[in-house]
């Protein structure tokens, strides 16, 4: 879901995670959490980061930080291709220019072959929740950690700014994804019924960290 509180100025592959505009048709129903219960530990998570880096490395692919709009049709076009609901460039300025420090793509060389977006919100008095927006991974480049790259980079960047919890919403029927999330250490916390405009019910996804 597009966790928008105001109006934007200006959240994909086999494991794509995607935001939704559906409000009025889906419901929380709570579903058993079936991941296990543990918070992930923030050496955990640098310890993973730095595993699945060397990964990307040995594939050629490097990780940065989103920079300026030259590359957003990229990020777009990225994401574009297996959302499973058109979003406006407003709801992509939206995320991106108020976090463009959670926006980090992957490339190799020149090309853009993957890309996340996410933003941060104050949750509770003194704490952080990170919300992961947008996943995406060319269908050229699977299979080498990209994703899961993406994802622990942005994890780590939400750490450094107080970040003690990160959810998502992801179809449940895109199983790559929903095993993606699940090795990272994130648990099915609600099942959202009819969330996407398509009537596909959605997962939301949690991770604790500690």
């Amino acid at each position: 879901m597009i966790e928008v509180e105001t109006e934007p100025s200006a959240h994909t592959n086999n494991t794509n995670t995607t935001t939704n505009n559906n409000n009025n048709n889906s419901s929380d129903v709570s579903t058993a959490i079936d991941f296990g219960l543990d918070s992930v530990s923030h050496r955990e998570i640098a310890t993973q980061l730095s595993e699945m880096r060397l990964e990307c490395e040995e594939h050629g692919v490097q990780l940065v930080q989103y920079q300026t709009e030259t590359t957003l049709a990229r990020i777009i076009e990225l994401i574009t291709k297996d959302l499973s609901e058109p979003y406006s460039i407003y709801t992509y300025r939206y995320f991106i220019h108020n976090w463009p420090f959670l926006c980090f793509m992957a490339k190799v060389e020149d090309e853009i072959v993957g890309a996340i977006v996410c933003k941060l919100d104050e949750h509770k008095k003194g704490s952080y929740r990170g919300y992961i927006a947008m996943l995406a991974v060319d269908k050229n480049h699977r299979r080498k950690k990209i994703g899961s790259s993406l994802v622990q980079k942005a994890i780590q960047t939400m750490i450094d700014h107080k970040c003690e919890e990160v959810v998502l919403e992801t179809e449940i029927t895109n199983q790559a994804a929903l095993n993606l999330y699940q090795q990272l250490g994130f648990v099915r916390d609600k099942r959202l019924l009819k969330y996407y405009l398509n009537g596909v019910d959605a997962f939301r996804l949690k991770l604790w960290l500690k």
